[in-house]
Order: structure tokens, then C-alpha cells, then sequence
């Protein structure tokens, strides 16, 4: 049985389950599937387009999130990467579709917030950022769609903290944006990520890592690119918030990240440093106090979602819970506290 517990609790620290947050067309549902691609779930990402397109994101599965091409109810992806196993809560962005998603926020333990760079922080970002803060869960911050113009770095990470009330420390920084948009600088490692062509995104593509200070750098970019980074990023170490990894677990403090969900452009680094700052699943709080699944024997769970007719041949339902405390197993019968 000690044998038993010891390789659950090794399990439990290789899982991740969280939600992504985000105003309509912010890129939440393309950013989703990008992370499918990378952990080899899927072998070739169709973004979310118009109604004429013929690809479709894989977790807009209802005809009209297929028509419309937004999220309408929430879908749970699970994938591998590099020994995790990944749990995502596809969150509707629609406010018509507002309360499927706070229920699935119950079911999260972090969240990540995307906010379309050329717009910044919007309307339904700033509900569910709120629905996250009552729930004091981390909150991740990629800045979307740096391969079409964007506003200001410094007036974006502005935005976020005037408008969410939320600290930012930026993690990498954008070198360009639209046609200039080059890659990222990853400030802990004071080095420069190039991203490789991606078939407009379709395919993983590679990261080319440079040394800031390695002088072919200047002739990897573009006329001014270079002084520019230099002079912000010594802006924002004489000014900006130092990194708290405390504040983050509290949600005080979000990390900041940049990228092209369409391009796959610092998909994968978010992902990277996304999986090493977020904790393992932990035990849940209870008009009753702290719940240790580990302790607690009797089986609880909270159900955030039921989903009806996911195979049209058959008159199916679906309830997708968060296990709170004891195990679930196949066949066994379960009570709603409310209904009995």
C-alpha cells in the first residue's frame, strides 16, 4: 500500500491542470492547439480561421464553434510533454458562454491569461481575471500575436497592471513585432531565441539560442533592432518588478511571456518555463478546512462540467469532475450532495 501511495504521489507531481483565459479572438483556442502540437498529440495545427476554412481547432468540436470559430463550451485536453502529464481547460471567451467558464476555473489550479498585443488588456479578460484572483490561483501571461503589429512593450505590461491590478515581470522580451518580429530575449538566460520558419505555423519549427553579447547578433537582426532591445531591457531592470516566485503563487505577480500562437513563436518556451513555475495539483480548501486527498479515504469531487452528445452515435453524457478527495473507480456509484 506504501508502494502504492509513493507512486501516486509521483504522479501527482508530473501533473498539471490549467485554464486558458481570454477576451474573443485573443488566439486562446489556436494557442491551445499549439501546445497539442508540440506535446505530439496532434501532428499538424489547423488555427482558428473563418467559417470557410475547412480545418478546424481540435477543441472546437460543436458546429457552430466550428462556423463561428470560437469556443463555446469548455473542452479538457490531456497530452504528455516531457514527462508531464498536462490537463487544459479550454475556457469559452464568449460572454454569452461566461458561466461554463467560471465553473471550469473551480476546476484549475493556474491559469493562463492571453492578450492580443496589438489591443491589450479587453472586456472579458478583465472578468475571468477576476473570477481568478477570488481563487488567488498563479496567473500566466502570454502576450499573443506579436507577428502583427503591436502596441508598445512598455505600454502593454502598463495595461496589465493598470487595468488587472496585477504586478508583471516579463520573463522574455519581443524583438520586433509584425514583419519585424524576430524572437525573444530571454532575460534569466541573458541570450537571444531565433525562431525557425514553421509552415505558417503548421509544423513545430526550431529555436536558434545566441548569446546577447555573440557579435554575429547584430547581423541576425534588422537595422536598429539591437540598440533597441539594449535600451529596454536596461529600462526595465532599473524599473521593472523582480521576479517573486512567492507572488506568483499567490497571483500578485504574473510572469510575462511573447509569441505567435499562429506562427508557433515562443509557444514552446512559454510551455518550457510554464510547467517549471507551476506546482502540482494541491489539496482543496472546504467550508470544513484543508481536504489532503492523500488522508481523506471517502471519494469527493466536484463536477464542472456536463457535456451531452460528444458521439453523435450514441445518446452520451459526460461529467467532467476535479477529484477533491479518495479515488474514482470505473463502474463504482457516486451521489450529488444536492440531488441524491
Amino acid at each position: 500500500m506504501a508502494e502504492l501511495t509513493n507512486e501516486i504521489k509521483e504522479q501527482i507531481k508530473k501533473r498539471r491542470t490549467f485554464a486558458i483565459i481570454s477576451h474573443p479572438d485573443a488566439g486562446k483556442t489556436t494557442l491551445t492547439e499549439k501546445f497539442l502540437l508540440y506535446g505530439g498529440a496532434i501532428n499538424q495545427a489547423g488555427s482558428v480561421k473563418g467559417k470557410a476554412t475547412a480545418k478546424h481547432a481540435v477543441s472546437d468540436w460543436m458546429e457552430i464553434e466550428k462556423e463561428r470559430g470560437i469556443s463555446v463550451t469548455s473542452s479538457v485536453l490531456q497530452f504528455n510533454y516531457d514527462g508531464y502529464c498536462i490537463n487544459i481547460l479550454d475556457t469559452p471567451g464568449h460572454q454569452d458562454f461566461s458561466e461554463d467558464t467560471y465553473r471550469t476555473l473551480m476546476a484549475a489550479d493556474s491559469a493562463v491569461m492571453v492578450i492580443d498585443a496589438s489591443k491589450g488588456v479587453e472586456a472579458q479578460t478583465r472578468k475571468l481575471f477576476k473570477v481568478c484572483t477570488m481563487r488567488h490561483i498563479p496567473i500566466f501571461t502570454f502576450i499573443n500575436k506579436m507577428d502583427r503589429e503591436a502596441m508598445d512593450t512598455f505600454e502593454l505590461l502598463d495595461d496589465i497592471e493598470n487595468e488587472l491590478g496585477i504586478a508583471t515581470c516579463p520573463v522574455n522580451w519581443p524583438i520586433g513585432s509584425g514583419k519585424r518580429f524576430k524572437g525573444v530575449y530571454d532575460r534569466n538566460e541573458k541570450e537571444i531565441e531565433l525562431f525557425s520558419d514553421t509552415r505558417k505555423g503548421t509544423t513545430q519549427g526550431t529555436v536558434r539560442k545566441i548569446s546577447l553579447d555573440d557579435p554575429e547578433v547584430e547581423t541576425l537582426l534588422e537595422e536598429g533592432q539591437m540598440e533597441q532591445l539594449l535600451e529596454e531591457i536596461e529600462l526595465q531592470d532599473g524599473a521593472g518588478a523582480e521576479f517573486d516566485m512567492e507572488l506568483v503563487s499567490k497571483g500578485e505577480l504574473s510572469p510575462v511571456f511573447f509569441g505567435s500562437a499562429l506562427t508557433n513563436f515562443g509557444v514552446e518556451t512559454f510551455l518550457q518555463h510554464f510547467l517549471d513555475m507551476t506546482t502540482s495539483p494541491l489539496p482543496r480548501k472546504s467550508d470544513q478546512g484543508i481536504i489532503d486527498p492523500m488522508e481523506e479515504p471517502d471519494f469527493s469531487a466536484f463536477v464542472f462540467k456536463i457535456q451531452a452528445n460528444m458521439n453523435k452515435a450514441h445518446r452520451d453524457r459526460i461529467a467532467f469532475m476535479r477529484i477533491c478527495s479518495g479515488a474514482f473507480e470505473a463502474g463504482m456509484e457516486v451521489w450529488h450532495i444536492q440531488g441524491g
